[in-house]
């Protein structure tokens, strides 16, 4: 989860707000870090996912972090997504309470 929070904050340089959510709906938890910075452009959201996907200059990151999210969450029969505007970006994930036997 700091991977969300850490790219926020990388985002808003350092000064906004971040908020973060839970609650359980349908048997699932539901997790929400959201925060007031400039927002994800559309042509990138289609992108985060993807491994080795970064916005960041050379040397300031992999472009690994939510890819590897990504893959954990869905893993875990959970998913993910994201919205995005100018002065509101939230992640959304849900994980199963209790996986499938």
């Amino acid at each position: 989860m700091s991977i969300f929070m850490d790219n926020a904050v990388d985002a808003m340089h350092g000064r906004g707000e971040l908020t973060l959510r839970t609650s359980l709906k349908d048997q699932t938890v539901v997790v929400e870090i959201e925060d007031n910075g400039p927002g994800i452009p559309p042509d990138i959201q289609q992108r985060i996912f993807e491994p080795f996907f970064t916005t960041k200059p050379p040397g300031s990151g992999t472009g690994l972090g939510l890819h590897i999210a990504y893959t954990i969450i869905n893993n875990h029969n959970g998913r993910i997504g994201v919205e995005s505007k100018p002065g509101k970006t939230i992640f959304r994930f849900t994980l199963p309470i209790q996986l499938p036997r």
